[in-house]
């Protein structure tokens, strides 16, 4: 191979291992790897900014608009409010998935789960089961819905774009359908059958707190009333008085080195951890003062309701305090605690960085809901009064989506050019804000898919694909295409749960047409087994957002994943071995 494969090489398992660490932002490292590949002169400037006018790029950002018309204009919620009369967790598991299935096809995956995420926690609160029971479930389910149809999800449409620029004709907007929904029905079976068992059976919701002994930290000041003063935290035994845990003692800007045995005085400020309700009746027994509540709600013209929220994937939020966010900067709303599942954070809410999973306890103006709701930064968890109604425009919003579907099914229009002008539609006829298109758009995706694009073109112009095929040749051996086929899609398994689903995208469809012009097969059913592949993601909580979503919502562990989505993935290998051929023969006549 030549310096520059080897190169390429190099960074891309330079990449592989900054996308598994999660150290840098995805996009961030896709930037990254397209200056070093432009600085090394594999691809040239115009190459290197091809991506982003790609075919995939535009087309994943109009879909984006489309789910958030969807979203902002109620359409989900005659549905949301249906499931909530489920009593049994096992029948709220089958609803959800196949709610969420069909749905996922055409509405983006993250959205369609931060819908549903807060009906079923309320709905395991109510029955006394374990959110585990269920989350990881739905969020599977997401992704068998989103690889039913070519729009469903933005690796099938990258791998489509791929296709197309090796010569091969582009895929239907319902080609894969056939064989995603034999797959998705085969998943929930599993998921209902085998699935549920090997999820957690011994975390239920009513041991959670006996776990964790206090969910929330939160700051309280002493006021002159407060019978605390002039005593020490070890005498005043908060935890079993109050069932509330001092963590640090501050006083001014200073922490007390040594605070169980310092005596408290007036404005002294108590860092604890505990459930709210504990900490609400501690505060008022104790005459303490949330330092937090009253920062800017004194103007407040409408009922104050409290708000759990999370922090999302892909979150701007992610990495930086409260103050740097917009909710910080909100005269309406105000942050009084946080919970960091795993951790008891021992720093004050100000200087707390925060992380993807967080969940705060938020005073809101009960006006501002809406917009609190509407923040892709955050999932709102819970509330005091879900008042969520599905708007007129709801049904503007289905006609726009239905028609993108319709045109760009019969080939009226280009899927791009389909997905813009039902953007433009939903923007014309009010379905979302001015601001929202922009605010709501992942644009760490949009951005991750026009930096990693070029690698393609890297990888073939240094003639590292062709040493890559020859060397999984020489695995395979003289077994048939069947057997290169198996190869590919292990690979790209295995790649999507190190790296994500869009750069395994980008690294295997090349790999695959040269693996099928080299066993003397059509390319297609290669292609198909990189998307397929790709976009199911269940082995860990990091290959896929949906389920980093539902890991931190539902106390997982890493290895509930494994145990679960590992014989999943199996399942589905074994499938598709047998009817990818079927669908699309290696050697069409």
């Amino acid at each position: 191979m030549s310096w520059q494969a080897w190169a390429v090489m190099a960074l891309v398992a330079a990449a592989m291992a900054l996308f598994a660490s999660e150290k840098l932002r995805i996009d961030l490292v896709a930037l990254l790897l397209l200056a070093a590949l432009v600085v090394l002169g594999i691809v040239s400037p115009s190459e290197a900014l091809a991506g982003f006018s790609n075919e995939a790029t535009v087309t994943v950002a109009a879909m984006f608009a489309l789910s958030i018309g969807i979203e902002r204009t109620g359409l989900l919620e005659p549905l949301s409010r249906l499931l909530m009369r489920i009593r049994q967790p096992w029948l709220l598991t089958l609803a959800l998935m196949l709610a969420i299935a069909p749905l996922g096809a055409f509405v983006k995956n993250i959205a369609l789960v931060a819908t549903f995420l807060p009906l079923a926690l309320r709905v395991c609160q109510r029955t006394g089961t374990s959110p585990a029971r269920v989350l990881m479930p739905m969020a599977y389910a997401a992704q068998m819905g989103g690889v039913c149809t070519l729009i469903g999800t933005s690796s099938n449409l990258l791998a489509d774009s791929l296709a197309q620029e090796h010569g091969l004709p582009a895929f239907g907007v319902f080609e894969f359908t056939g064989m995603g929904a034999l797959l998705a029905v085969a998943g929930m079976l599993y998921l209902m059958l085998v699935g549920r068992w090997l999820l957690p059976q011994h975390i239920e919701a009513d041991e959670i707190e006996e776990v964790e002994i206090g969910k929330y930290v939160t700051e309280l000041a002493l006021t002159a009333q407060s019978p605390l003063v002039g005593k020490s935290i070890a005498d005043l035994q908060l935890g079993e008085r109050y069932g509330v845990y001092p963590l640090e003692l501050l006083r001014g800007e200073r922490r007390m080195w040594s605070p169980r045995s310092q005596q408290l005085e007036v404005g002294d400020v108590l860092l604890v951890r505990g459930d709210w309700e504990k900490i609400e009746e501690f505060q008022r027994r104790a005459h303490l003062r949330n330092v937090h509540e009253g920062r800017r709600m004194g103007e407040a013209r409408h009922p104050l309701m409290l708000a759990e929220i999370m922090v999302a994937p892909a979150s701007l939020a992610e990495g930086r305090r409260l103050a740097e966010t917009d909710l910080g900067r909100r005269p309406d709303a105000v942050a009084l605690a946080i919970h960091r599942r795993g951790q008891v954070l021992r720093d004050k809410l100000s200087d707390v960085s925060l992380a993807v999973g967080d969940v705060l306890l938020v005073l809101v103006d009960e006006a501002s809901m809406p917009q609190l709701r509407s923040d892709d930064a955050f999932i709102v968890l819970s509330e005091r009064d879900d008042a969520r109604r599905m708007s007129r425009k709801a049904i503007v919003a289905a006609a726009i989506m239905a028609g993108v579907v319709v045109a760009s099914g019969l080939r009226w229009l280009p899927i791009p050019m389909a997905a813009i002008c039902g953007a433009a539609a939903m923007a014309l006829t009010g379905c979302f804000g001015r601001k929202d298109v922009y605010e709501g758009i992942d644009w760490k995706i949009i951005v991750l898919l026009g930096a990693i694009l070029p690698l393609g073109t890297a990888i073939e112009k240094t003639g590292l694909s062709h040493a890559v095929v020859q060397a999984g040749l020489g695995l395979v051996g003289n077994h048939g295409p069947l057997a290169a086929l198996l190869m590919v899609y292990l690979l790209t398994a295995l790649l999507t749960e190190l790296m994500g689903h869009n750069p395994s995208v980008v690294l295997m469809v090349g790999i695959a047409a040269s693996v099928a012009h080299a066993v003397h097969a059509d390319p297609r059913p290669f292609v198909v087994a990189v998307a397929f592949a790709a976009a199911t993601s269940f082995a860990t909580p990091v290959g896929y957002p949906t389920n980093t979503m539902v890991y931190y919502a539902g106390g997982y562990r890493f290895t509930d994943f494994m145990k679960v989505g590992i014989p999943l993935i199996a399942l589905f290998c074994a499938l598709s071995m047998w009817l990818i051929p079927k669908f699309w023969p290696f050697h069409p006549g």
